[in-house]
């Protein structure tokens, strides 16, 4: 099977193109040991199957980002049969600069001139054989949108894969055309592959051809004292740049032809979006609004508050599985909220159906099967529809070429604690699902940013994290008197975004200095999702949670029970013993750990491991929580809580508060540590995937320190108001002690320079 690879600028249509080739074959992993996307997929309507690689976009093949060194390595040493280089025909001089180097690989070669109806729609002129004729390539015009000319390419570019071909340059004129031809002399004498590249990126003083020939570096300087100083200067890496424009200039600027006839608009139908989405105060709140839309319609039950007309009225399909899908007496239920409701009726009636066939079974059998098994499958299938349509709603504002613009609004904010704009979109995908907000990360180029920014999304409290706000809120408001359950809620989100500005502000100062990493973006005209596309990133990404969820959730839910329902001679447990557990063991063992968060050793002994083993489960999904203490009530009030009807999971809570003693203050150390402590395990999985196996163990131990921190700061401050001034001092101090630190380093290394 013939490999070939699609290389070109982002939003040039490559990804577009690719899904039009490979359709339903497409599938995305990791790099070998990098967590930049590879998308790969097969074409079959050639003679023959032919693999093909979506190469991440890129503007050159210098050293600069991750995404650049992926596709220079994999051009050079997987040897793709043929690179089809995609040019965006609407900006031909942008897009041309890395096709001058692509054609200095020893490659077969194929231009693409995408979006070749937009050039006719706007009545310029394109000439691909003048193109053709100066590059020294086939030029293809097609529409990767309209999937117009596109089986044309693939039979050209099979036929070119069927021939050798050496690397040529553009760069063919002056001293610097003798200084290229020895460089290239060289890494031939010494047998290396594709001389040409690595001759002119010797020349550019590329970091990689440096380290890689420090012995050949002595033939640049050597034929540099040949010339004046003003032949070259000291940037020949410029020099080079500007020879490969200005033979664009020279040679190809006549391809395109402007229609003369076309009215002279100023502004472009995006720049004239742009005046709004981008203003630099309207910005921010229109994308807040739009931001709220998304989350409103994903995860609202009560869809643009009009659950005051509904107050009377009965549950939508009552009496039948689907009862409450539509609306229930808080309101219209959002989109989000129907489908997810759709899963759990579908759900709750299987494990009915099930536990009806073992009701006959041992006691023990029926638990496992149901609770276990059903219940860890069944609690992670409950939010694949709510996690898949936030991902369908943030696909289409990637797709229309929004969220760039949304980067590039935010980005002077995020510099000034120390991340770039990209970092933004990961943080509030986290208020959905910790697991596509890690995955988003792949977009940041700095790793020390990237790693910082995976750290801290988990303290944006994801949907999942919403019931132990609400349940534990109304339990403090019913048994000491609070008047407001959202001021309670809200706080709690407020912490924990303080948390994370805070953290990351500490990890830019100490452990991940330096400077934010300039960001470059190119805002892509606005443009309609395509459905295909979207279709199959929306399947790739359900694909990855599911994996992701499924194995890791189901084996520690069923684990939890095991561990819940046996004690430690193996005997079997009901619900009402509990405490009797290993579980319970295990949570005793641990209760003095938390005492200083307030809900440890200083609640009623009998069940003061409850809450520990509460936050243990939340580890493995967030949802755990409340069914735990739903499951655990029944130790203290001798009956069984149902969690799932109206008020339940409040009045477990309650039984909790009731049978412990534990105080408000240590309720909302809990609801801090369950914020900022570490993820689910489908997360923690996710992060594992994401980061290197250093970062990754940092990782675990910055969130268990940092929860255990915060969540006693909290406790003992509201306990003890005055505690506050220490905090205070304590952190003022820790701050002049970093700056100082970051100053002597910074002098040790000045002097040692």
């Amino acid at each position: 099977m013939k490999h070939f690879a699609l290389a070109g600028n982002p939003n040039c249509g490559k990804t577009t193109l690719f899904n039009s080739l490979t359709g339903s074959t497409a599938h995305v992993g990791n790099w070998p040991g990098v967590t930049v996307d590879k998308k790969e997929g097969v074409y079959k309507k050639c003679k023959e199957p032919i693999s093909i690689v979506d190469l991440p976009g890129i503007y050159s093949l210098s050293p600069y980002t991750p995404e650049e060194v992926i596709s220079r390595n994999f051009i050079l040493e997987e040897k793709p049969d043929c690179v089809i280089n995609i040019v965006d025909a609407t900006n031909l001089e942008r897009n041309l600069y890395l096709t001058t180097q692509l054609l200095e690989i020893d490659v077969p070669v194929v231009i693409a001139l995408n979006m070749i109806d937009l050039v006719k729609k706007s009545g310029d002129k394109l000439d691909p054989s003048l193109i053709e004729k100066k590059l020294g390539v086939p030029v293809v015009c097609i529409s990767a949108a309209k999937e117009e000319n596109l089986d044309a390419l693939m039979d050209t570019a099979y036929n070119e894969s069927l021939k050798k071909r050496s690397g040529s340059t553009v760069l063919e004129s002056g001293a610097l055309s003798h200084l290229i031809t020895d460089c290239k002399a060289a890494f031939t004498g010494l047998e290396i592959e594709n001389p040409l590249f690595h001759a002119i990126k010797l020349v550019e003083n590329d970091e990689i051809e440096v380290g890689a020939h420090k012995d050949l570096v002595k033939i640049v300087d050597e034929f540099k004292k040949t010339f004046s100083d003003d032949t070259f200067g000291s940037d020949l890496e410029a020099i080079v740049a500007d020879g490969r424009y200005q033979f664009i200039a020279k040679n190809l600027s006549q391809a395109k032809t402007k229609n003369e006839k076309a009215p002279k608009e100023k502004l472009t139908k995006s720049d004239k979006i742009d005046r709004v989405l981008t203003n630099r105060w309207a910005g921010i709140p229109i994308f807040l609004v739009i931001l709220f839309l998304i989350f409103h319609l994903t995860f609202s039950a009560n869809l643009f508050y009009f659950g005051g007309l509904f107050k009377d009225v009965s549950p939508s399909f009552e009496g039948s599985i689907f009862e409450g899908l539509l609306w229930t007496a808080d309101g219209i239920n959002s989109p989000g909220v129907i489908l997810q409701s759709f899963v759990i009726n579908i759900t709750d009636w299987l494990t009915s159906v099930v536990a009806g066939w073992l009701e006959s079974a041992p006691g023990w059998v029926s638990g496992f099967v149901c609770d276990g098994i059903l219940g860890g499958l069944f609690s992670v299938l409950s939010f694949v529809p709510q996690i898949l349509l936030l991902f369908l709603f943030f696909s289409l504002l990637e797709d229309t070429g929004y969220m760039a613009r949304v980067a590039f609004i935010l980005d002077r904010i995020f510099r000034k604690f120390g991340l770039s704009g990209r970092a933004f979109m990961p943080m509030i995908m986290g208020f959905g699902c910790s697991i596509p907000a890690m995955i988003n990360t792949r977009t940041l180029a700095d790793q020390n940013e990237r790693t910082a920014t995976v750290r801290v999304i988990p303290f944006f409290s994801c949907g999942a994290k919403l019931p132990i706000l609400t349940a534990i809120a109304g339990g403090i408001c019913e048994i000491f008197g609070f008047p407001n359950v959202d001021l309670i809620t809200y706080s709690m989100y407020l912490i924990g975004i303080i948390t994370a500005i805070v953290a990351v502000i500490i990890m830019r100062n100490t452990t991940m200095r330096g400077a934010v990493p300039p960001f470059i973006m190119e805002l892509p005209n606005y443009h309609r999702p395509q459905f295909k596309s979207l279709m199959i990133h929306l399947w790739d990404k359900l694909k990855h949670f599911i994996k992701k969820a499924f194995t890791i959730i189901l084996v520690s839910t069923i684990l939890i029970w095991f561990l819940s329902h046996f004690s430690w001679n193996w005997s079997f447990l009901e619900d009402e013993a509990m405490d009797q557990s290993i579980l319970a063991g295990i949570g005793q063992l641990f209760t003095p750990l938390f005492t200083p968060l307030g809900f440890g050793s200083q609640l009623s002994y009998k069940f003061s491991w409850i809450f520990v083993v509460a936050a243990v489960t939340g580890l493995i999904a967030k949802e755990n929580v409340i069914a735990t203490f739903g499951a655990l009530a029944a130790c203290i009030v001798g009956t069984m809580i149902d969690i799932e009807e109206e008020g339940g999971d409040v009045a477990a809570v309650v039984a909790m508060i009731q049978g412990t003693g534990i105080t408000w203050q240590a309720l909302i150390s809990f609801i801090v540590f369950n914020m900022t402590t570490i993820p689910c395990f489908a997360a923690v999985a996710t992060a594992k995937g994401e980061l290197t196996k250093k970062e990754f163990r940092g990782t675990i131990v910055f969130w268990l320190v940092t929860s255990y921190l915060v969540s006693m700061m909290v406790y003992l401050v509201l306990s003890w108001w005055w505690t506050c001034f220490i905090f205070i001092a304590l952190i003022v101090a820790a701050g002049f002690g970093i700056h100082y630190f970051n100053r002597y380093r910074d002098s040790k290394e000045i002097a040692r320079i």
